[in-house]
């Protein structure tokens, strides 16, 4: 694909500006030029990425899917900018921490709270990465800290603390047949209609195991963004049943009239580990994994 950086600058000034006259003024270039060097991209993918709604331009489907390209991509340049500047003037003091597959993060706080005690002059940046792989985010220099719990090829190359374990509930609403049940088992999955967060989608390459007892055949199985509300949404307006964390689902269960149930007899138990790289830690990258080794007390 025949893209550069001003072509990605142009999309996301573009979408924000809503004209190419506002995005000629932010890039600060000729408006003319501007609409050339749009059609010329455009030409070079074979389909238009915009569509014109009054005098508005408004990102369609291949505009939108490459927009988030290019905010991926910019935002890592400018993180990295960023870094530099900070190393060439010695207040590189930050730690950019992520955590794997939740958007649940009510432990953090304490967390950041005491590390700051102790490193006030410290910085810590909250990362997502690509596809839900913290692993060789971590490895590329992306992030400093990782809290994970999915295997990948490369966890081998990484430092690994042992952090805490947690258990995959299934989620339903209070109603639902299998509220009450001790446990259901993968024949109890039959028909069903599964939603789950769009990391679990099977037509990736390679794909996630789904969070469900070996065997189990689900009737449909839709995928979403990673937005807990909207999968305890669709659940509690009896659109399927969900499957996550138990300390996830837990804030939810009153206010949203559902129940959990166990996956199996035994249950399906995760273990999540703090990953760091194989290398001399820093000072302040040191008191945040101690911080989070300590406090990380999730159930």
């Amino acid at each position: 694909m025949n893209v550069d950086l001003r072509d990605l600058e142009l999309l996301s000034a573009t979408a924000d500006a809503g004209t190419l006259t506002g995005a000629a003024e932010r890039l600060f270039v000729s408006q003319p030029a501007l609409s050339q060097r749009l059609g010329r991209l455009e030409d070079r993918l074979g389909q238009p990425l915009f569509d014109r709604r009054g005098r508005r331009l408004v990102p369609n489907e291949a505009g939108r899917r490459m927009l988030v390209a290019a905010r991926q991509v910019l935002g890592e340049l400018e993180s990295a900018a960023r870094d530099l500047r900070e190393m060439r003037d010695g207040h590189a003091r930050h730690v950019r921490f992520t955590a794997q597959c939740s958007t649940t993060f009510q432990w953090l706080p304490p967390v950041v709270r005491a590390f700051r005690e102790r490193h006030p002059e410290a910085e810590i940046r909250i990362a997502a990465v690509p596809d839900d792989a913290p692993v060789p985010a971590l490895l590329a220099g992306l992030v400093d800290v990782a809290l994970v719990t999915k295997p990948d090829r490369e966890m081998d190359r990484v430092s690994l603390t042992r952090a805490f374990e947690d258990e995959m509930v299934a989620v339903v609403p209070a109603g639902h047949p299998w509220s009450g049940r001790a446990h259901v088992t993968a024949e109890d999955f039959a028909g069903t209609h599964l939603v789950l967060y769009d990391g679990y989608d099977q037509n990736r390459i390679p794909s996630t195991p789904l969070p469900i007892p070996h065997g189990a055949r689900p009737g449909r199985i839709t995928v979403m963004p990673v937005i807990t509300d909207l999968l305890i949404e669709m659940v509690a307006a009896g659109q399927g049943i969900t499957v996550l964390p138990n300390w996830v689902a837990a804030p939810y269960l009153v206010s949203h009239g559902l129940s959990t149930v166990r996956l199996g007899p035994e249950g399906l138990p995760r273990t999540w580990y703090i990953a760091t790289r194989r290398e001399p830690r820093s000072a302040h990258l040191e008191a945040f994994v101690e911080e989070l080794t300590t406090r990380l007390h999730i159930r």
